[in-house]
């Protein structure tokens, strides 16, 4: 493993995790500043009413929420990957194509989204506001 890929590991791993303390781990730091500096200000989110209907066929799309909220209603075309198994999953996940990554309201999506693109996904994009204000927008 290169010393990037032990970084990204790093903080992938910190993810979701109690706070820790970085200030020891000049590695960790070093990577979590690159990638900030790297990732634009909108932090790869998409607003609902930026995506015309016919344009979600272009998008593969994550439904980040558990398999029984997806059962239930989703976006039509979405597959789905819960935010904490898009690591393990993300052989599935095209790098040839826009990536969409949603859940209910935004916050779990974006925590898998930044997993993805510290693993190099730069397609993907998270929803804003999630499904609930993609439902929103439909009315």
């Amino acid at each position: 493993m290169n010393k990037l890929s032990a970084i990204i590991v790093s903080a992938v791993l910190v993810i979701g995790m109690p706070a820790v303390n970085a200030q020891d781990n000049g590695e960790l730091v070093d990577g979590l500043n690159g990638y900030l500096e790297f990732v634009e200000y909108s932090g790869g989110t998409i607003q609902p009413k930026q995506i015309p209907e016919e344009d979600l066929a272009k998008f593969f799309i994550i439904d980040a929420r558990d398999a029984g909220q997806f059962e239930k209603e989703r976006i039509p075309g979405a597959t789905n990957i819960e935010w904490r198994q898009v690591v393990s999953r993300r052989s599935e996940i095209p790098k040839d194509k826009p990536v969409l990554i949603y859940c209910n309201t935004g916050s779990l999506s974006a925590q898998g989204g930044f997993a993805l693109r510290l693993l190099g996904y730069e397609n993907v994009l998270i929803l804003q506001d999630g499904f609930e204000g993609w439902k929103a927008a439909q009315n």
